[in-house]
């Protein structure tokens, strides 16, 4: 097994520890979404390091290498940024209380929960049916930024969003310091569909691109649920910013999310309400 992909630069070797090692198709990536699939089945259980490397059939150490390769997040991280999505899911799908939610995901202690929610998906458990009413208002009124199209070596960072079956609409693509969305973006671009967009004035340092797509014609849980018309995705690997330039591009193709795919990125929509409010 190879560790990581490198990339020689005359006398200089380049690690990318930053990059998808194992795509979702290869043998890595189906054994990682099994353990994905066995997460999402027993979100409100205790599921140790130990029981992922059994159901993966693979050592812990190796395991845990593995599962960061193919989606970027430690498993414990991934796992319980799944339970905040499923709470999610619960408090906008059902009419269950904050509490019912913190305890269906398998969280004992409702400050704990509160805490981790508020700083995965940037407002607390307790506002969030209130703020998802917003996203359609400020959706409709939003107007696009960050889409300037520049040569090459300008500053910030640039890619392009892909959209191959995405209905027509605005694009927000949020710029973070690590795999999974949390809080507000280092910098954020709206689009008015796919094409170039540009972040400027970007601190020094490595991000992850991540981008959610808002069906025009699509209104309410549409706008924030993946699955009924929000498609979301993110650079298949982290951008180094150095002298204020990225190294490379972050391009992103949105799209129904894969099963192995960074969680919370159904966050995005309430970042985008955020991201108004402050400017």
């Amino acid at each position: 097994m190879t560790d990581h992909v490198t990339r020689t630069t005359g006398d200089r070797e380049d690690r990318r520890d930053d990059v998808v090692a194992y795509p979702s198709d290869t043998v890595y990536g189906a054994v990682v979404e099994r353990v994905v699939a066995a997460m999402r089945e027993r979100i409100g259980e205790t599921l140790t390091l130990h029981d992922m490397a059994d159901i993966a059939y693979l050592s812990p150490s190796y395991f845990t290498r593995v599962f960061r390769d193919v989606t970027g997040i430690p498993p414990a991280e991934y796992f319980a940024a799944l339970r905040v999505q499923e709470a999610m899911r619960l408090l906008l799908t059902t009419g269950a209380s904050v509490t019912d939610a913190c305890y269906a995901v398998g969280y004992t202690g409702l400050g704990t929960f509160t805490a981790r929610f508020a700083r995965l998906v940037g407002v607390p458990p307790g506002r969030l049916r209130r703020q998802a009413e917003d996203v359609d208002g400020i959706l409709a009124g939003a107007q696009p930024f960050g889409g300037v199209s520049g040569p090459d070596g300008m500053t910030g960072v640039t890619g392009v969003v892909y959209a191959p079956d995405a209905a027509p609409g605005l694009i927000f693509i949020g710029l973070f310091p690590t795999p999974i969305p949390q809080a507000m973006p280092i910098g954020s671009a709206l689009l008015d569909g796919p094409g170039a967009y540009h972040i400027p004035y970007v601190p020094d340092g490595r991000y992850y691109a991540m981008a959610a797509a808002f069906p025009a014609a699509a209104c309410g849980l549409s706008n924030i649920l993946p699955g009924d018309g929000l498609r979301v995705g993110a650079a298949r690997a982290a951008v180094t910013v150095q002298g204020g330039r990225a190294r490379s591009r972050a391009d992103i193709v949105v799209c129904i999310p894969r099963p192995s795919g960074p969680p919370l990125l159904v966050a995005l929509p309430f970042l985008l309400v955020g991201h108004h409010r402050r400017g």
